[in-house]
């Protein structure tokens, strides 16, 4: 068991959760009610699929020899031989199979566009580093969370909670996207000397050190920025969502600039993804001020 855990990967499952507790929130703040099942079908169906690309990666990555000796980060219980191959691959097709039956449910509900949102998050779980266009060995790792991750994952929940496709939940997001993505960044920052010898293309290794560093400043200003455009939409008490971005993210960055690469990178980790969970904990309790 504390193999296959190590294999999904909990720090990452944020990123899963995120989006459709805050995407329910901005439902229930825009029509004024939210539905607690369709909510359970949608984040179960999140977090399967989060799960499922979890384990395609490690098993692809250990096949293409992209986890070394060298790695700074967490296990791989692929490449470390505690889990066979063969069978992560069939754990990742089960979690796919759980996120369509799933899935389905929610079709029954919102129709068709469900299946135009679902059909790609699932193909995407095993070509994020998969497949003829693995997005991960091509620097496309960062862009693939802000679609997925945050303008898909919110407006797919907003979707189905309200039957319609709202320029709020593309706004909302677009930041948690963005933050989604500081946790990819910072990833492939860790793991930049690594990559670059494996073929691993990430934008860390074409960017270079500074340049990967860069991209999580820009990361984490833009979504804060962003909130000012709650404004627009006549809810301004939604700006107080990126006061964690203001406070914790200040002090990630700092670290960032300035931790040299190492087994540090990983607590870094760890904060990117708390920064996250506070940014849903206050957009929620904004939403609920008049």
């Amino acid at each position: 068991m504390k193999n296959w855990l190590l294999a999904a990967r909990p720090k990452t499952l944020p990123a899963a959760i995120v989006p459709v507790w805050s995407g329910c929130v901005l439902a229930w703040k825009l029509q004024g009610s939210w539905n607690p099942w369709l909510a359970f079908c949608t984040l179960a169906a999140a977090l399967c699929i989060q799960i499922a690309t979890n384990f395609f990666n490690d098993a692809i990555d250990a096949r293409k020899g992209a986890d070394t000796e060298k790695r700074l980060g967490p296990r791989r219980v692929t490449a470390c031989g505690l889990i066979p191959r063969r069978t992560v691959l069939i754990a990742a097709t089960f979690f796919l199979g759980l996120a369509a039956i799933f899935g389905m449910i929610l079709f029954r509900k919102a129709g068709w566009p469900v299946i135009w949102i679902g059909l790609p998050s699932l193909y995407f779980a095993y070509g994020y580093t998969g497949g003829p266009l693995p997005l991960a060995y091509k620097g496309l790792g960062e862009l693939f969370v802000v679609i997925f991750f945050g303008l898909v994952a919110v407006g797919g929940t907003v979707l189905i909670q309200t039957g319609e496709w709202r320029n709020e939940a593309m706004l909302l997001g677009l930041q948690i996207g963005l933050l989604s993505a500081v946790l990819i960044s910072i990833n492939n920052l860790r793991d930049r000397e690594e990559d670059s010898g494996t073929g691993k293309m990430t934008l860390a290794v074409r960017m270079g050190e500074r340049g990967a560093r860069v991209l999580v400043w820009l990361e984490v200003k833009v979504a804060a920025f962003a909130g000012l455009l709650w404004m627009k939409y006549q809810l301004p008490w939604l700006v107080l969502a990126t006061i964690p971005l203001w406070t914790l993210g200040m002090y990630l960055l700092f670290r960032v600039f300035n931790d040299p690469i190492g087994h540090a990178m990983n607590r870094l980790l760890a904060l990117a993804g708390l920064m996250l969970l506070l940014f849903a904990a206050c957009f929620h309790a904004a939403a609920g001020i008049n």
